[in-house]
């Protein structure tokens, strides 16, 4: 008689995923805003939206991940800060158009499912969702034996946030004479990683504790360096400033992300010169010998975030933003596109 087949012997455990539903239950309930209406474990998240706040409110969705920076954490065993980064992708794009984010539903799958490295995940998205004032309503832990390796993991997040229709954040107020004003990034954030992986682990043949001149921590620390979440500050200036355009400086680099909100007869100057390069940048570009074109259009290079705002509110805007305690410079201008086909930003 053949043996009887189950679901867990298949690889499947539904007990450890009851468990882990329980062990995350208060990390996720830190999270939650007035509107939530359910607890997690539903078959999915009710959010009360408080719509008469506003004239005529717009919804913003926007839905990312972590990419290959996860590499990392599977080799250095840190899983408590890509949470982080997986929120931060995705309230940094909602932001950028005005609008506050409500609430995000994470993915999160993997070959077996670890107790502990699943709630370390889950405290970074918590720890996230806390930072940027949006609620974690609700996810999906997929156990997917024999689709990833052992040990290794992806994660995926969706987020919605709201914004008054006269107050949404598209780039078409920029005018000629705006200034630029660059808010410091916090690394990499989570950009870049294929390359930076294969500079730092593969040319350079470090190990995750190693040591390079030049940083103040271990390679896997400096990669590991969560992406910086800027909402509260950017919902701050809102309010007080007359904030023209927003451009997330994610994969593409500036030289992708800007000139997605600069307005048709305009273009972008941005002085090289005007902040400060951490020093990780520095050390991947000579140890990589990667063009500073290269540089530009895949990483940071220390600027996470670029606002487009009048002349007369720079100072403003960059003493508001330190109170914050945020560094922030200002990078560039905005001129006017002399001819059709002119390149939308430049660097001086």
């Amino acid at each position: 008689m053949a043996r009887q087949m189950t679901y867990r012997g298949a690889g499947v455990d539904i007990e450890a995923g009851n468990k882990f539903v329980d062990l995350i239950r208060p990390l996720v309930r830190k999270t939650f805003r007035p509107e939530v209406v359910t607890d997690i474990g539903g078959f999915g998240g009710l959010f009360a939206l408080k719509a008469r706040k506003y004239k005529n409110p717009i919804l913003v969705a926007s839905t990312d991940g972590v990419g290959t920076k996860l590499k990392v954490a599977f080799m250095t065993g840190k899983h408590d800060t890509v949470g982080i980064d997986l929120v931060a992708m995705c309230v940094n794009d909602v932001v950028v158009q005005g609008a506050e984010p409500l609430f995000l539903l994470d993915y999160l799958a993997t070959g077996r499912i670890s107790l502990a490295v699943s709630t370390q995940i889950v405290r970074g998205v918590a720890r996230g969702c806390l930072q940027a004032g949006c609620a974690l309503i609700g996810g999906e832990t997929a156990e997917m034996p024999s689709f990833y390796r052992e040990g290794e993991y992806d994660l995926a997040g969706f987020t919605v946030g709201i914004v008054e229709k006269g107050k949404v954040i598209d780039g078409s107020a920029i005018r000629p004479g705006d200034r630029l004003v660059g808010i410091a990034s916090s690394g990499l954030h989570s950009n870049g990683y294929s390359l930076a992986r294969k500079v730092f682990f593969g040319r350079m043949k470090l190990k995750p504790g190693s040591r390079v001149k030049g940083l103040a921590r271990s390679i896997g620390e400096e990669l590991l360096v969560p992406t910086k979440i800027y909402v509260r500050p950017l919902l701050d200036l809102l309010k007080r400033f007359r904030i023209r355009g927003m451009a997330h400086i994610t994969g593409g680099g500036i030289t992708d992300n800007l000139p997605r909100v600069i307005p048709p007869g305009c273009k972008a100057v941005i002085r090289l010169d005007s902040w400060p390069v951490p020093p990780i940048f520095r050390v991947l570009q000579d140890a990589g010998n990667v063009a500073d074109e290269e540089m530009l259009r895949t990483f940071n290079n220390g600027i996470g975030m670029i606002l487009a705002v009048p002349a007369d509110e720079v100072r403003g805007v960059i003493a508001r933003l330190r109170r914050w305690k945020e560094k922030a410079y200002p990078i560039g201008e905005i001129l006017r596109k002399l001819y059709p086909r002119e390149n939308p930003i430049s660097y001086l």
